[in-house]
């Protein structure tokens, strides 16, 4: 697959296509996927800045394929969650792309964390996820290193090569009526007689349908589009760690510690990855550039731009205190630790190593919420996904799906 998309890359930019997708993130590609699928009669092309698929938020998560326990039932993460995760296993089980069902823990470590506990074995109930509740004598028997009073057991939990199912779905793409096309940035769109006309560097394309797939940059492609987004992008950047392989076995699969409800991160955790090793984190911190993998990386213009917009000023006020506790984990390894302690007590600062970061693209309301469920807003021929986070890749192929009968839709409309 990569030699034929850099084949392409080497041409000029086609100048006309039915449908123009702007992303090769996980969310576009498989709603390119699904497009050729389900209408191989339309031509769909997609178009990445990057020099590789899956650049960012997808190929810098922690490869957890999510069951949809902690999402509102009837919202379009737990519809999409759950359908995707199976179309998901299913893409990967034809294609050999790795993965494993393995399951995971979510522990309570005290009294405290017992209702809320209860409140998401509920949700996970109500959206049909295979869950229970075990004890610690059971907690000890799956996770014989994991300290705490209770825990949920959620076996159909799963970890997953994000990078390789994007690899194969470009590919399938391209085997399809379709174009991958790598290292173009988007520098403006207009529209004319119902004609999409998007200007990349010194090439334009021609497209009948639009489709907004930029993750960190959705709401500026909007903006690019000459349209108002009803949000703003704030990018948290989440820091991981590696366990040293001597201390691998501390974790079997996955444990997760009890989630804040009034917060959309779900706190540190241990993850073993589907080629090997623990990956432990992330936090969550203001990043100070949309791509800021790093607290050196700022940008003046994007971090001005957050710092003076009044969802983020709201929201700044309303959680400053988790904030700064944000902040003191990723300056101190020690306080790092500490956290990764109360779920694991025997890790010690000497097991961890740095590992790689990621930005997620969170959307924030002009009342400073923090927008939970995913967004595609519509504006005559174009889509634009506005809020996709986590489990968005678990999820991806179902929204992609969605999508796809929202296109149909401006299609019939003629």
């Amino acid at each position: 697959m990569v030699s034929k998309v850099q084949t392409v890359l080497m041409n000029q930019l086609p100048s006309t296509t039915d449908v123009l997708v702007v992303g090769a993130g996980i969310v576009g590609l498989a709603t390119a996927y699904q497009l050729t699928k389900r209408q191989p009669a339309l031509h769909v092309t997609v178009i990445e800045k990057e020099p590789t698929v899956a650049f960012h938020q997808t190929g810098r998560n922690s490869g957890v394929l999510h069951s949809g326990i902690y999402y509102t039932p009837g919202s379009m993460k737990a519809i999409t969650c759950r359908r995707g995760k199976q179309a998901l296993e299913e893409f990967c089980q034809l294609h050999s792309v790795a993965w494993e069902r393995c399951g995971k823990t979510i522990v309570a470590v005290d009294d405290s964390e017992l209702a809320a506990l209860v409140r998401i074995q509920q949700r996970g109930e109500a959206n049909g996820v295979e869950c229970r509740r075990i004890d610690s004598y059971e907690l000890k028997q799956i996770e014989p290193h994991a300290s705490g009073i209770a825990a949920l057991f959620v076996p159909e939990t799963g970890i997953v090569d994000y990078i390789g199912v994007s690899r194969k779905l470009a590919s399938e793409i391209e085997s399809g009526n379709g174009t991958v096309l790598l290292g173009s940035r988007l520098r403006r769109v207009t529209s004319h007689n119902d004609r999409i006309i998007a200007q990349f560097d010194n090439e334009k394309i021609e497209a009948r349908y639009f489709v907004n797939c930029a993750g960190l940059y959705c709401d500026r492609v909007m903006v690019d589009c000459g349209l108002t987004p009803p949000i703003r992008i704030v990018p948290f950047r989440g820091e991981y760690f590696t366990l040293e392989k001597s201390v691998w076995s501390l974790c079997r699969n996955l444990i997760y510690p009890v989630p804040d409800p009034n917060f959309p991160f779900l706190g540190v955790h241990f993850t073993r990855m589907i080629h090997g090793g623990v990956e432990c984190g992330p936090n969550a911190v203001l990043a100070l550039a949309r791509e800021g993998y790093d607290w050196r990386t700022v940008r003046i213009d994007e971090l001005m731009a957050t710092l003076c917009y009044p969802g983020f000023l709201k929201l700044a006020a309303r959680y400053w205190r988790m904030g700064a506790h944000e902040i003191g984990r990723s300056l101190s390894k020690a306080t790092f630790v500490k956290a990764l302690q109360r779920l694991i007590p025997e890790i010690r600062s000497e097991h961890l190593t740095k590992a790689p970061s990621g930005v997620r693209a969170q959307a924030v309301s002009r009342d400073g919420k923090i927008v939970d469920d995913f967004i595609v807003h519509r504006e005559g021929h174009m889509l634009h996904v506005l809020n996709a986070p986590s489990p968005a890749a678990t999820a991806s192929l179902e929204i992609g799906n969605q999508i796809v009968d929202r296109l149909m839709q401006i299609v019939d409309e003629g």
